[in-house]
């Protein structure tokens, strides 16, 4: 193409230097753990330091959590475009259609006693509130006051919103009166987890550094059920910045046993939901946060296939692994939150519609259900006394990334180095808990990203892997719950209550609750999993049992 030589040169304010130099410098700083503005600078020489000044004079972005990376991860090993093609031959034009999910009348007479009402299922409370057998005002402030009894016990809530809650029962009522029916969460009081903002209300991610903060926008979450009719009436208590249960109030509790924690993050949803202080509640999972104190609460929840819910609004911990889903009292009411809640929305990139058809009256012989060495053998043998055809799961990968470790760096890189300025070291004289305590969002910024490229590689081996163990079943048993490998893969995850009795005999202060089991889902398969949990939950009371909260 010529002799011309390539203009290799950076220019600067002092002269021309070799891009080589500039790199060099780059290399070395970098090399030494120091590559900051101020170390890129320092014993340059003059031309090479007024160069490198001159591009650091070009501003960046700021950037605080939320902002969402170019790069979307997708839950289907062959990519969304694949998935859709395959949807829609399946579903045709229906589908991007929502499911009408209608609830049977209220028959006979209404409870008197409101502990009765409040640990109804929203199913129940819906046909209350759709007869105008009770109304939603009524209904709010038997959720508000059990909210402000057992809150100090608890320390399930972060807020509660005495006013904005009546305000949207009011409207629930009036909108009734007028014909405009909702849905079946029309005038249902629910809590959402305190990561998600919320208009006029403190958004705290559990926190004393963000304690007062207030965050003037509702997230996607919260308008997609206010559109539904619901009532918001708690921001409800995560662990500090996604973490176990314990924040800057205190530890939240476990209503079958106030000297245990509600476990983490969802504490407060978990915690509140069980104590029947709100019908429902949001939680949200990364890597267990939704499974774990669904399992301490002995609740009923659906962890959904990633992308099917959209975060906006919500504290990210890792763009391709945080998840919100529903944490009730049945399985049937998750299916009904659910579908109030899921698809796509152009707020969260990575947020995607797909078909969910909940069925009630499923056929369990008609299901591929496996079961893993972990799963608990009363749970199958109802399953298969239910009719359900079970077999031994196919081998079941294992792996992991450096996903959350990297993604969760990122996304607090505002918190931890403000204005660019790196943390200090970590002592050498400190504890292990303030290891982990200042080592938290840290880990991240000392892997390439090189490394981090070749690990989400793997990553994406080990979906397709997982899709082949997958292969012939639409879900399997899981006793563990797998829930390191499908959060990585990003598959859906159903609690499910199966038993009653001591959950762990050698802990300290042995806690007798309802048992659960975890049903994984094939990939969008949310819809099939609560339908074969919700037919288990027909045939057992189990999710009826209440916690003795008053002594």
């Amino acid at each position: 193409m010529g002799s011309k030589r390539e203009d290799t040169s950076v220019p600067g304010a002092a002269g021309s230097i070799e891009r080589r130099d500039f790199l060099k410098a780059a290399a070395v700083a970098a090399a030494t753990g120091a590559l900051t503005p101020a170390a890129v600078l320092a014993g340059q020489s003059p031309p090479l330091r007024a160069a490198l000044q001159e591009r650091q004079e070009v501003p960046l972005v700021p950037l605080g959590n939320g902002e969402h990376p170019a790069l979307v991860f997708q839950a289907y090993p062959g990519g969304t475009g694949a998935l859709m093609e395959k949807l829609s031959a399946q579903y045709g034009v229906d589908l991007f259609r929502r499911q009408q999910i209608l609830v049977d009348p209220w028959m006979g007479a209404v409870p008197g006693d409101p502990a009765d009402v409040a640990f109804l299922p929203v199913d129940r409370l819906a046909a209350l509130i759709r007869g105008r057998h009770m109304s939603s005002v009524e209904l709010t402030e038997i959720y508000l006051e059990r909210l402000k009894r057992y809150d100090p016990v608890l320390l399930c809530a972060v807020t509660i919103l005495e006013g904005r809650a009546r305000e949207e029962a009011q409207q629930a009522d009036a909108d009734l009166r007028n014909g405009e029916y909702h849905g079946p969460l029309h005038g249902i009081p629910y809590g959402v987890k305190d990561l998600f903002s919320v208009t006029g209300a403190r958004t705290t991610w559990g926190s004393s550094d963000f304690e007062n903060r207030v965050i003037e926008e509702d997230a996607d979450v919260v308008v997609r059920l206010r559109e539904s009719g619901a009532v918001l009436i708690a921001k409800l208590a995560t662990g500090e910045f996604a973490r176990g249960d314990q924040w800057y109030r205190g530890r939240t509790r476990n209503p079958w046993n106030a000297e245990e924690g509600a476990s983490g993050s969802s504490a407060g949803p978990g915690s509140a939901t069980a104590a029947a202080a709100v019908a429902f509640a949001i939680g949200t999972e990364t890597q267990g946060s939704i499974v774990s104190p669904a399992r301490r609460n002995g609740l009923s929840a659906l962890r959904p296939t990633f992308g099917r819910v959209s975060r906006y609004g919500g504290m990210v911990l890792s763009w391709s692994m945080d998840k919100a889903g529903p944490m009730c009292r049945t399985i049937e009411d998750c299916a009904l939150v659910f579908n109030a809640i899921h698809g796509a929305s152009e707020r969260d990139p990575a947020s995607l519609t797909t078909p969910f058809r909940f069925d009630r009256n499923a056929d369990l012989g008609s299901f591929r259900i496996g079961y893993d060495e972990t799963a608990q053998e009363p749970f199958l043998e109802q399953l298969r006394s239910m009719g359900a055809n079970l077999r031994e799961m196919n081998p079941i990968p294992s792996g992991s990334s450096n996903a959350l470790n990297v993604e969760s760096s990122a996304a607090f890189d505002f918190h931890v180095a403000p204005d660019g300025v790196e943390p200090e070291p970590i002592p050498e004289g400190a504890t292990p808990q303030e290891r982990r305590d200042r080592g938290r969002f840290r880990g991240g910024r000392a892997v390439t990203a090189l490394d981090f490229v070749q690990s989400q590689r793997r990553r994406l081996i080990l979906m397709r892997e997982m899709q082949e163990a997958m292969e012939g079943f639409d879900m399997f048993v899981s006793g563990s719950g797998q829930v390191g490998l499908t959060n990585q893969t990003g598959h859906p995850a159903a609690i499910v209550q199966y038993g009653f009795g001591v959950r762990d005999p050698e802990a300290d202060s042995p806690t007798e609750m309802p048992l659960t089991s975890t049903l994984i889902g094939d990939l969008f398969a949310d819809d099939k999993i609560l339908s074969v949990a919700h037919a288990f939950q027909r045939n057992t009371d189990w999710h009826l049992r209440r916690p003795r909260l008053d002594g």
